[in-house]
């Protein structure tokens, strides 16, 4: 049966980044926030295309190899692509290369005008002007039983935790203080009283705490 995930990065002060640009298209803190998922070895591998087995293993190594597995779509924020920074571009194939790391239909919602289906390497993007139900049920069918993840941004996340459609919620807590970006718990307060809820500290500090109903 599929089940509907989501990974999300936070600080211990509740902040995920903001303020993207061309030079840092997920947030100017995105690296402190995130840099001890991406020194693990299986991002190295799958997003870096590192077949050298470089890169931490471990706790954090462990939540990196289930981020990848049995996901059959992936739904994301036109942030998350790069629409913010090329949006008038229509040969503008996103931030993720020429072989992005998902191998999955993607859908990216955007009320942008219409975009043709784009596929880069083994991943169509889908462009899509919808609300969460409805996409969530198109990428459903695509996943073909797998699960479908919900890739962020932060608008996005949000919209699905509010509509209540994620089964399963990451959250990777780094040990670091922000200060500035975005709040994503606000309006939020009580949701997790419908989950199960564990916790786990890696060795790098960051804390692993998932939630699944």
């Amino acid at each position: 049966m599929t089940r509907v995930r989501m990974d999300l990065f936070t600080s211990l002060d509740g902040y995920t980044p903001s303020d993207p640009s061309p030079d840092a298209p997920m947030g100017a803190d995105w690296g402190r926030l995130t840099a001890a998922y991406t020194a693990t070895r299986t991002f190295r591998a799958k997003v870096f295309g590192d077949t050298t087995g470089a890169g931490t293993t471990g706790l954090d190594d462990a939540y990196a190899v289930a981020f990848f597995d049995d996901i059959g779509a992936e739904i994301m924020g036109a942030g998350m692509f790069g629409l913010h920074s090329f949006g008038d571009d229509p040969e503008w194939k996103g931030w993720w290369g020429d072989e992005p790391p998902f191998g999955t239909p993607v859908y990216v919602l955007t009320h942008s005008a219409p975009r043709p289906d784009l596929p880069v390497g083994r991943t169509t993007f889908r462009f899509r002007d919808a609300t969460p139900e409805d996409v969530l049920a198109e990428a459903t069918e695509a996943a073909g039983g797998q699960d479908v993840r919900i890739g962020g941004g932060y608008g996005t996340a949000r919209d699905f935790l509010r509509a209540g459609l994620v089964d399963d919620l990451h959250l990777m807590v780094a040990p670091i203080f922000l200060g500035r970006g975005h709040r994503i718990w606000d309006d939020l307060a009580g949701f997790d009283q419908t989950y199960t809820v564990r916790s786990e500290v890696a060795d790098s500090g960051v804390i692993h705490v998932t939630l699944s109903r």
